[in-house]
């Protein structure tokens, strides 16, 4: 069964990673990570208290980061479907 996060929870998670906030357009932030040779940028959708689990997964691929590193971080719902 799929978990949801909460905005607010994926962004904790984010700065913990060393992503920074650097704007927010409508309702979208936007993060980012200098590395060596590019920057990292990520994109969550603000003030929501769940994230649907496709933009969770999109989330994952734009830091390059892995569902373990939010669950071992947070208690988490339960998606009731």
């Amino acid at each position: 069964m799929a978990k949801l996060y909460s905005s607010a929870h994926i962004v904790k998670i984010l700065q913990q990673y060393g992503f920074f906030y650097v704007s927010q357009r409508g309702s979208h932030a936007k993060f980012q990570k200098k590395k060596p040779r590019k920057t990292q940028t990520v994109i969550v959708p603000a003030n929501r208290k769940e994230i649907p689990v496709g933009t969770f997964n999109s989330i994952l691929k734009q830091s390059g980061l892995e569902e373990s590193d939010f669950a071992k971080n947070s208690k988490r719902k339960e998606n009731p479907k």
